[in-house]
């Protein structure tokens, strides 16, 4: 596979979109097709399954939570500062944690972000769920194990 396929299979597995992922790897033109091109084939398929880590996946809000806490702004930085009239190739851009941008009355643009601390506690409250829902399962478990253990000549 080449470089940027590589680098697609990386973003998409990160993202779960397409098209961002496409953007983001070079594909500039028509980067939505290319990327449901590029998820048709086989060895990147192949790839996709190398890189998900079976014992850990990423539901898709969860991912986007943690993009949002964890992601970089360096992105939604550089387009803030850009210098009017100067052209942004702003299709591979990463502003997933943008949740709105309008022109300000003076110029140039205004930008809220998401909220990382409540992205941080949505992800602590998912944990804890998750913590919970697996404490019957581990209860089992040890008793299971004593049970063993207490079988066993000693």
């Amino acid at each position: 596979m080449k470089p940027k396929e590589l680098l697609f299979c990386t973003l998409y597995r990160r993202t779960g979109n397409a098209r961002e992922a496409a953007a983001r790897a070079g594909f500039r033109l028509w980067p939505e097709r290319q990327g449901l091109r590029l998820l048709a084939r086989r060895e990147v398929q192949q790839r996709l399954a190398e890189l998900s880590d079976a014992a850990d996946p990423l539901p898709t809000g969860e991912a986007g939570l943690r993009r949002i806490a964890f992601g970089s702004v360096a992105d939604a930085v550089g387009l803030l500062f850009t210098p009017p009239g100067e052209k942004t190739e702003l299709e591979g851009l990463d502003l997933f944690m943008i949740s709105e941008i309008k022109s300000a009355k003076g110029g140039g643009l205004e930008m809220k972000f998401y909220d990382r601390l409540k992205a941080l506690e949505l992800l602590s409250a998912l944990s804890s769920e998750r913590s919970a829902a697996a404490a019957p399962l581990y209860e089992a478990l040890s008793e299971g194990a004593r049970r063993l253990k207490g079988a066993e000549p000693g």
